[in-house]
């Protein structure tokens, strides 16, 4: 049996080895996927006993998918560009870190709003590791700007195309809402507990915006209830989360998994219904 698995602080309430032991069950492959609780002081150790242990490959969680670069054998260039490492593949006995992040946003996005990229105007809100991964993974689709607002403007300067992007404080970001197609919220504000809170006001959001958020938990977020209220087609993060693992779980196995059915189980596992 192939050993699989997730590496985070903390992990326990991860729905990947649900996702993706339900695959390998469905698909008949003899694997086991299990979450790893790994402290940041024990990184290097938890990777090494991993390769020890002849891990086949793992995901990478908060908050190690920079740290773990350092570790790896191999980085492809995706999560050289990003920084980020969310997954792990043993190469004949070499660690090659990918990040399938920006990708999983952009194809849930694209295949659940049935949206094109192409010359659409774009508003992330926030400039942390989701940003930067979304961010990159938008300009290989021909967008005709992907601007980022964030509460301090130098993070999102850092890693912008100037010939692509403008910057904007998060107060800038919501005068000039109306002017976007789509806006994505890649910040963990609105999340569980903490559920009343918004990244940002939609008091100048326009009708039929497409409204994203990477929050899968609750499964409706506040600003994407209001932002529904608001005339605009919304968007929760079971997509995301649903696509990067399946991206994963394709680098490792060579198959592509069944999205619609992964979907269905996080949504089941969330007590919840699909926006």
């Amino acid at each position: 049996m192939k050993l699989f698995g997730l590496i985070g602080c903390p992990v326990h309430h991860s729905l990947s080895p649900l996702m993706h032991n339900d695959a390998f069950q469905t698909l008949h492959i003899d694997a086991h996927y299990h979450a790893f609780h790994v402290e940041p002081h024990m990184l290097k150790e938890a990777v090494q006993g991993l390769k020890a242990l002849q891990c086949a490959g793992f995901n990478v969680t908060i908050p190690h998918k920079t740290a773990v670069m350092e570790y790896m054998d191999e980085l492809d260039e995706t999560a050289k560009q990003m920084g980020a490492v969310n997954t792990v593949v043993n190469e004949r006995g070499k660690w090659v870190g990918y990040n399938t992040d920006g990708e999983g946003f952009v194809r849930a996005l694209c295949e659940q709003m049935n949206v094109q990229l192409c010359g659409a105007r774009i508003l992330l809100v926030g400039a942390g590791g989701a940003a930067r991964g979304i961010y990159f993974a938008l300009l290989q689709h021909h967008v005709s700007a992907v601007d980022v607002c964030n509460r301090t403007t130098g993070k999102a300067e850092a890693f912008i195309k100037k010939e692509k992007s403008d910057v904007y404080s998060l107060e800038e970001g919501e005068e000039r809402l109306a002017e976007y197609d789509i806006v994505i919220n890649t910040t963990s504000v609105g999340m569980y507990p903490h559920v009343e809170a918004m990244p940002i006001s939609l008091r100048n959001l326009k009708k039929d915006t497409i409204v994203s958020d990477i929050i899968y938990n609750p499964l409706m977020t506040k600003w994407l209830q209001e932002a529904k209220e608001k005339g605009a087609r919304v968007q929760n993060g079971v997509g995301m989360f649903v696509y990067q693992g399946a991206l994963a779980f394709e680098k490792w196995t060579g198959i592509f998994p069944n999205t619609k059915r992964m979907e269905q189980l996080v949504i089941q596992k969330l007590g919840g219904k699909p926006c």
